[in-house]
C-alpha cells in the first residue's frame, strides 16, 4: 500500500452532518463503496456498518480532541482504503477524553490484513494527534482543500 493510495480526493466529506454514529458509518459506507467500485465486490453498506458498529462496541474509537478512527474489515477487500469526514456538528462519540468529535477517518481494510491494517491505523493516528493538521482541517473550506491538506500531510510523513 502506498501512502497516496489510502486517501482519495472522492472520499473526503465536509461539514457532513450526522445525528449518531450508525448514520455516520451508513453515510460515509455508501461514499467509500461508491469511490472504490466495492458494490463490485459483494460488499455492501449494511455489512460495513454492522463491522464498524461492532468494532465501536469492543471500545471507542474516539480518540481524543474531537478525532475519531473507526474502522472495520470486511471480506472481499483487497486493500485499506479511508474516508475523511469533517462534521457540521460535534457528535457524542464516547471518546476517551469525553469531548465530542468532528474530525473522522473511518478505514475500511480486508478481513485478512492485520498488518496493513495496523499500520494505516497508525499513520492516520500519529496524522491526527498533531494540533496544527487538526485546525487545518477544521479551516479548511471544502472537500478538495480537506484532500490536499491530507496528501500534503501523508507525504511529509513519507518522507
Amino acid at each position: 500500500m502506498t501512502e497516496s493510495a489510502l486517501f482519495s480526493a472522492d472520499t473526503m466529506i465536509c461539514d457532513l452532518a450526522a445525528s449518531s454514529p450508525k448514520q455516520l458509518f451508513r453515510d460515509i459506507a455508501v461514499r467509500l463503496i461508491d469511490a472504490h467500485g466495492l458494490s463490485d465486490k459483494g460488499i455492501v453498506c449494511r455489512d460495513v456498518v454492522a463491522a464498524a458498529t461492532e468494532r465501536e462496541r469492543l471500545g471507542s474509537t474516539g480518540v481524543g480532541n474531537g478525532v475519531a478512527l473507526p474502522h472495520a474489515r470486511i471480506e472481499g477487500m483487497n486493500r485499506v482504503v479511508a474516508a475523511f469526514a469533517r462534521l457540521s456538528e460535534p457528535l457524542d462519540f464516547d471518546a476517551v477524553d469525553g469531548r465530542p468529535v468532528d474530525l473522522v477517518c473511518f478505514l475500511l481494510a480486508p478481513a485478512d490484513c492485520g498488518g496493513a491494517h495496523l499500520r494505516a491505523l497508525a499513520r492516520v493516528s500519529r496524522l491526527l494527534r498533531r494540533q496544527e493538521t487538526r485546525q487545518r482541517l477544521r479551516a479548511a473550506p471544502n472537500a478538495e482543500a480537506l484532500y490536499a491538506i491530507l496528501a500534503d500531510e501523508t507525504a511529509s510523513a513519507a518522507a
